[in-house]
């Protein structure tokens, strides 16, 4: 269907067929934390790193519209839940594919949480979505975690393989789920869906490293990129992250020479071959110079 195809390439790189994506729907479900207070400046932040997509609730979209500097995509989120409910993990759908596609939307996400007393409600949203997302031609993406009483381990790879498959066998044309912990476990995991597998950040990490030690993991495993939120948006400097993230996912570098790039200690020139320059044609140096201004 070629409209879900080219909208398909506003959200993955067309050369290298991958995708740095920065989920920033946590405002309904946490409030305005660190880093999203200001939507505009959050998603410029981003924007100017190379991101190639960010996700949003649709009430964010109109104040989110920066109107100027690099363009990147837009993924609207269909699912909510708030950390104040007594049954969090319950995601409830607040927006329709018809809402996205007004909205401008180049995708649209659902969260599905398996292993809980409400995963029947929640996949039977997902399936009615991806039905009414493939009549329009709208890229689905799905997030798909296990969480709940019947789930001892969120990661084991056994679960984050039935995660996956299951979002490839309800209509999804990607599914978003956690890390296994290396790439030879979550290898099994790309192996065993058939559309493209992407990563999510989980909790705030302690380091640079881990941060960019677990793409480059899930990349050499055949993953098709990241979605990363809050290691992104809350880090100290979300530009140079996204920049470094896109390296190694659309370049293919290592965590060291990302890392280099990373805190300061490789010249704009000597990484313009590799480095994903942000889609303005600024280097890496102008583009930080204006956001501190």
């Amino acid at each position: 269907m070629i409209g879900k195809e080219i909208r398909s390439e506003r959200i993955f790189d067309r050369d290298s067929g991958k995708a740095v994506i920065v989920p920033m729907d946590h405002g309904v479900s946490l409030g305005p934390i660190l880093g999203i207070t200001n939507m505009k400046t959050a998603m410029t932040q981003v924007a100017n790193g190379g991101a190639n997509a960010v996700v949003a609730h649709k009430g964010i979209v109109a104040r989110g519209h920066r109107k100027s500097g690099p363009d990147m995509g837009l993924i609207v989120h269909l699912s909510g839940s708030t950390s104040l409910s007594p049954e969090p993990d319950a995601k409830t759908l607040v927006c329709t594919v018809e809402e996205a596609i007004q909205l401008g939307a180049d995708a649209v996400s659902v969260h599905v949480n398996i292993g809980n007393g409400h995963e029947r409600e929640m996949l039977s949203d997902l399936g009615n979505v991806a039905y009414t997302a493939s009549k329009w031609g709208m890229p689905l993406l799905a997030m798909i975690y296990p969480r709940g009483a019947k789930i001892k381990n969120e990661y084991d790879p056994e679960v984050i393989k039935h995660a996956a498959r299951l979002g490839a066998e309800l209509g999804a044309d990607v599914v978003k789920v956690s890390y296994t912990g290396s790439p030879d476990s979550f290898r099994d995991v790309v192996a065993g869906c058939s559309i493209p597998v992407i990563i999510a950040g989980g909790p705030k990490m302690d380091s640079d490293r881990a941060i960019l030690e677990m793409v480059k993991g899930a990349m050499e495993a055949g993953a098709s990129g990241t979605s990363i939120g809050r290691n992104v948006f809350q880090h100290q400097n979300p530009t140079r992250i996204v920049s470094a993230l896109c390296m190694v996912v659309h370049k293919g570098a290592t965590v060291d020479e990302a890392l280099k790039y990373l805190t300061g200690n490789q010249g704009d020139k000597e990484w313009s071959d590799m480095a994903t320059i942000g889609k303005s044609n600024e280097s890496w140096t102008d583009t930080e110079k204006r956001l501190m201004a």
